[in-house]
């Protein structure tokens, strides 16, 4: 199209915050563990998460095996999902996924914005949604 500048979908921004996720590792030790695998490119992501008493999340580990968009959004949740309860991690699960679909805006969250260009790449969604969905499934375990 004429006159219609392409977002680019690897960024050095989301290239960066693949980077990111040695800040996270994966511990055996930890509360609740979670995984998910996308049946659109085969990347999964094992994750466990420790919760403070009142729930909210205190620390959180994975192993990622994704394209950079799995690896920055694995990396986007883990930077601010510290102090999140399980309520606030499947609400934003569920907005993702509408925004995904086209039924919602980007969804807020730090850093978020990022992953703007992933929607024109629905072969990325699968992988950006990994770690949303392992983290809850591993929260709603609790």
């Amino acid at each position: 199209m004429a006159g219609v500048k392409a977002t680019k979908l690897y960024s050095p921004q989301l290239l960066g915050l693949a980077a990111g996720l040695a800040n996270y590792p994966l511990s055996n030790a930890s509360q609740f563990p979670g995984e998910a695998r996308s049946r659109t490119c085969g990347s999964s992501i094992e994750l466990a998460v420790d919760c403070r008493e009142d729930g909210s999340v205190e620390r959180i580990g994975m192993q990622v095996t994704a394209c950079a968009i799995g690896q920055a959004s694995a990396a986007i949740m883990a930077a601010d999902v510290q102090g999140r309860s399980a309520a606030d991690i499947i609400t934003k699960t569920r907005e993702i996924e509408q925004w995904l679909s086209g039924e919602g805006n980007l969804p807020i969250w730090p850093g978020f914005d990022a992953l703007a260009p992933a929607l024109e790449h629905p072969a990325r969604h699968g992988a950006l949604m990994l770690v949303w969905k392992a983290a809850s499934n591993a929260l709603s375990s609790r």
